[in-house]
């Protein structure tokens, strides 16, 4: 089960220093399909290349987009394991049929945690079974969701704002029932594998959070509109916002990572 933030006593061992976001527009009816080519025969691959395959999600506003995110040990370290996977064995058998469902890949935004103890604790989180020849997964939606939202800032600003959310913005969402699981910033350093293109010009802040069900996520945003402390607290924050937040309400694949 992941840790939330604010459950942690102190910094743990946690996953991923570099971590990539990433949102697909699929063909129209072909989300289950690329998921299924996904959670069933290409998560092995990649993490025996080196990769941390953190979470993977249908969204649940856009029945036409996955979304997933995984991690790496560093930029060289995401060098090695793409060209590792994307030039292994795994990925030749696989691609084509991965590749037919997809409109576009290139959605990618490439991050890092926005404090020390900011990423993914997942100690102890375990997939079920991987599917095996004889076997297929049974690759039904979990009933908790994740949602993410990404907060676009001014140049610049993003430790002063990552820093007042630690102090005042987690606390106050936390303390209405969200389960903080991580918060990232934009990695600015150069893409070290450009054969797979990212948001190079985005600056971001990125929260990640579980709720038990789309009703209680609901509650927990009702809860935030009706208190003064929040309003106060966002109200100071929308300075260093270029544009409207994004939010993703994710429902996890029955082998993502996170959210189970």
């Amino acid at each position: 089960m992941n840790v939330p933030l604010n459950a942690r006593p102190k910094p743990a061992v946690l996953a991923s220093p570099v971590v990539e976001l990433r949102q697909y527009t699929l063909k129209p009816g072909q989300r289950d399909t690329l998921i299924d080519i996904f959670d069933g025969r290409l998560i092995e691959g990649q993490e025996d290349a080196g990769m941390t395959i953190i979470g993977q999600f249908r969204d649940l506003d856009r029945p036409d987009m996955f979304v997933w995110m995984r991690g790496f040990d560093g930029m060289v370290a995401r060098k090695n394991a793409l060209a590792d996977f994307y030039g292994g064995p795994v990925w030749a058998a696989y691609r084509d049929a991965a590749n037919a469902t997809m409109i576009d890949s290139d959605d990618v935004l490439l991050l890092k945690p926005a404090w020390p103890d900011g990423g993914f604790d997942l100690a102890g989180a375990q997939r079920t079974g991987l599917a095996t020849d004889e076997k297929p997964i049974q690759n039904k939606p979990l009933t908790g969701i994740v949602v993410i939202e990404i907060h676009h800032l001014r140049p610049g600003t993003e430790v002063d704002f990552a820093n007042r959310f630690e102090t005042a913005g987690a606390p106050l969402m936390t303390a209405q029932g969200a389960r903080l699981l991580a918060a990232f910033v934009t990695e600015h350093a150069e893409n070290s594998f450009p054969r797979l293109p990212v948001r190079a010009d985005e600056n971001v802040f990125l929260v990640v959070t579980s709720f038990d069900s789309a009703e209680a996520h609901a509650h927990h945003k009702a809860a935030l509109a009706a208190s003064p402390a929040w309003q106060g607290f966002w109200q100071a924050a929308q300075a260093g916002l270029t544009k409207p937040t994004e939010t993703l309400r994710l429902s996890p694949t029955s082998q993502s990572l996170v959210g189970r």
